[in-house]
């Protein structure tokens, strides 16, 4: 692998909430958590200053890399351009078509160190695109994975839990310190893996709908943030086997999805 320059000569920039991550082990432990095999093709969101991506094309049969900071581009051109399995594009990652990106009908694999103020906007946008992928390996910061995997009944458990949950099948694996990037966060990082499903939902938007208002004050119950909206949620929960006075992070993804299912046949929006 082609040694990278030091991490202190490059620009982190604050809009883009860029830290660069600079500990090889635990490059080493994201690639190992991916294993890209010679006929992957591996998707990496925010190449930076290339440090998984030198990695990859070692492993990989294709590695597409997605940078939207143009001051990093001519290093990772510089650096990587020769080998004949990268592919650079020059995008927002919010905006990129990955099933058109991937060039590919075969699932792809895809890893990510999001940048901390937009990784939750960009997995929504992963999420609709889920099919493109066999499985995702993402950084965040530890508190948006502590969210995303919350079991009923814990307090960190809210709507974009229960959103993740519908999507993906998802597994924290291993957290990363704050000195392990440059510059330094003040908080830690984790690793989660995400494999997506089939959605098991026939009317999304409704359940989307519904999900947000039962979270919509976590210290009321889900009876009382519903009773405003659907006049007769009593017997809406009761009917889907769900006891009134419980609150919303209790309740399991299969009780989310009968209750919308009661909802939507009751009255279809």
């Amino acid at each position: 692998m082609m040694e990278l320059p030091p991490a202190e000569k490059f620009f982190a920039k604050k809009s883009f909430g860029q830290n660069f991550l600079v500990d090889e082990r635990y490059v080493r432990k994201i690639i190992d958590a991916l294993n890209p095999k010679k006929d992957d093709v591996v998707i990496e969101i925010g190449a930076g200053r290339g440090a998984l991506t030198g990695m990859l094309l070692e492993q990989a049969g294709r590695v597409i890399a997605v940078e939207f900071d143009r001051g990093l581009i001519p290093g990772l051109r510089e650096r990587f351009g020769q080998n004949g399995n990268f592919i650079l594009v020059d995008a927002d990652a919010l905006n990129v078509d990955f099933s058109a990106t991937a060039g590919t009908k075969d699932k792809v694999k895809l890893v990510a160190n999001l940048p901390y103020n937009i990784s939750t906007t960009i997995l929504q946008r992963l999420m609709e695109q889920r099919m493109v992928f066999s499985d995702l390996i993402l950084m965040f910061q530890l508190e948006v994975v502590e969210r995303i995997t919350a079991k009923p009944g814990q307090a960190k458990r809210g709507f974009f839990t229960v959103l993740v949950e519908a999507y993906f099948d998802a597994e924290k694996l291993f957290d990363v310190p704050g000195k392990a990037f440059w510059p330094m966060p003040k908080v830690w990082s984790s690793v989660v893996r995400l494999i997506p499903k089939e959605s098991a939902i026939p009317n999304e938007i409704l359940f989307r709908k519904v999900v947000s208002l039962g979270f919509s004050q976590k210290r009321k119950t889900i009876f009382n943030n519903f009773k405003s909206v659907y006049s007769d949620s009593k017997r809406l929960l009761e009917t889907s086997g769900i006891d009134p006075g419980r609150r919303a992070e209790t309740l399991t993804l299969e009780e989310w999805i009968r209750y919308v299912d009661i909802i939507d046949a009751r009255n279809p929006e």
